[in-house]
C-alpha cells in the first residue's frame, strides 16, 4: 500500500481550490506530486504549495494518468465532464460540486457521521454541500442517542460560498455604500452590502430554492433516514462562515446539559454554551478553522421534545476543503486507497 499520494486539484485557482492547498499542507499529507488545474484562462498561473512553485494547467482535454487522487471543485459542468474521465485513468476524485451527490452509485460522506459509505466507492465520493455538512456534524450525535423526528433549519450564509467574485463584490458594494456612492451590479440579483436576501441559487417549482433542495435530499442521504427537514437559506452580507439556527422534535426528552455533553464528546466539534457571558459561537471566531462550534443549546418548549442549536462552520475549510481532505485520510486509515 502506497505511503503517498500525487494529487491532482481541479479548480485550483478558485476559492476552495486554494483551501485545499492550505488545508493539505497545514494536516502535513504525505504529497508525492502534486497537478493543478483550472479553466483555460487561468493556464500558466503560479501557485505555491509548501515551498514549491506550481504552473497551473487548463483542465480541457486534461490528461489524469498517473494521479491517485483529484480534488474536483470548478463547478457542476465541469465535473461532469471531468470526473468519470480522471476515475477512468485510476484516481480516486472527490468531487465538491452538486454533480453526482445524489446518484445512488456515489457515496456522499461526512467522514464524522457515515464513514462506511467510503467502502462503496467505485471511483467517485461526493463532497456535501457545505450548509448540509456542518449541520449533519451537530446533529448525528445527537440523532444516534436521541432519533431526530423533524429539522426546522435557517441558514446565513457568507458571500464566500459564491466564490472569489461574491468575495469582491461585498467589497465594491461595502465601499460604495459608505463613501455614498450607488452601489455597483454583479454576482447576485440583489446588492448584497448591508443587505441580505432569502434564497441561495434559483427557486424551484415546488417553492424552495436549489440550496434548500440540497439541505433537505443530501442530510436524508448521509444520515440514512427519511427525516423531514424544513430548511430557510439566507444569504448575509459577511464574507466567511456560515450559521445555522436549528430546531430538532425528538423522539424523547433530552436536557440541555446532556445535549451540551453529547456534543463535547464528539469528534469535530467544539461547544461554546456560556450565554450569560455572551459567549456562543460567531463567523468572525470560527473563521479559517476546521470545527463546527456549537452554541446556545437549549429547550424548545413550544415542543414535547423540542432542542434548539445554534451551529457556526468555516464554509470554505469544514463545508468544502477540509471536508475533502478528511474523506481522503479516511480512505487512507481504512484502506480504501
Amino acid at each position: 500500500m502506497k505511503t503517498q499520494h500525487n494529487f491532482g486539484i481541479v479548480g485550483a485557482t478558485g476559492a476552495v481550490g486554494q483551501k485545499f492547498l492550505r488545508v493539505l499542507e497545514e494536516r502535513k499529507i504525505n504529497v508525492a506530486g502534486m497537478r493543478l488545474f483550472a479553466s483555460e484562462k487561468s493556464r500558466g498561473k503560479k501557485l505555491v504549495y509548501s515551498g514549491k512553485t506550481y504552473e497551473v494547467e487548463s483542465v480541457d482535454g486534461a490528461d489524469f494518468s498517473g494521479l491517485d487522487v483529484v480534488f474536483f471543485s470548478a463547478g457542476t459542468e465541469v465535473s461532469v465532464a471531468y470526473c468519470p474521465v480522471a476515475a477512468k485513468s485510476g484516481a480516486v476524485v472527490i468531487d465538491n460540486s452538486n454533480a453526482f451527490r445524489m446518484d445512488p452509485k456515489v457515496p456522499l460522506v461526512v467522514p464524522e457521521v457515515n464513514p462506511q459509505a467510503l467502502a462503496r466507492h467505485n471511483g467517485i465520493i461526493a463532497n456535501p454541500n457545505c450548509s448540509t455538512i456542518q449541520m449533519v456534524v451537530a446533529i448525528n450525535p445527537i440523532h444516534r442517542c436521541n432519533p431526530i423526528r423533524r429539522i426546522v433549519v435557517s441558514t446565513y450564509q457568507s458571500v464566500s460560498g459564491t466564490g472569489l467574485e461574491a468575495i469582491d463584490i461585498l467589497k465594491e458594494q461595502t465601499r460604495a455604500h459608505l463613501q455614498g456612492q450607488k452601489l455597483p451590479v454583479g454576482v447576485y440579483p440583489h446588492p448584497i452590502g448591508f443587505n441580505l436576501f432569502p434564497h441561495i441559487d434559483i427557486f424551484l417549482d415546488n417553492g424552495l430554492c436549489r440550496e434548500e433542495e440540497k439541505m433537505i435530499r443530501e442530510t436524508q442521504k448521509i444520515m440514512e433516514a427519511e427525516i423531514p427537514i424544513c430548511p430557510t437559506v439566507v444569504r448575509v452580507p459577511i464574507f466567511f462562515c456560515h450559521s445555522e439556527s436549528v430546531n430538532l422534535e425528538l423522539s424523547h426528552e433530552l436536557d440541555p446539559d446532556e445535549a451540551r455533553k453529547i456534543l463535547s464528546k464528539s469528534p469535530g466539534i467544539v461547544v461554546v454554551d456560556d450565554p450569560k457571558n455572551n459567549r456562543y459561537p460567531t463567523p468572525l471566531d470560527c473563521q479559517d478553522r476546521d470545527e463546527v462550534f456549537v452554541g446556545r443549546i437549549r429547550r424548545d418548549n413550544s415542543l414535547k421534545f423540542g432542542l434548539n442549536l445554534w451551529v457556526v462552520a468555516d464554509n470554505l475549510r469544514r463545508g468544502a476543503a477540509t471536508n475533502g481532505v478528511l474523506i481522503y485520510q479516511k480512505l487512507v486509515e481504512d484502506r480504501h486507497l
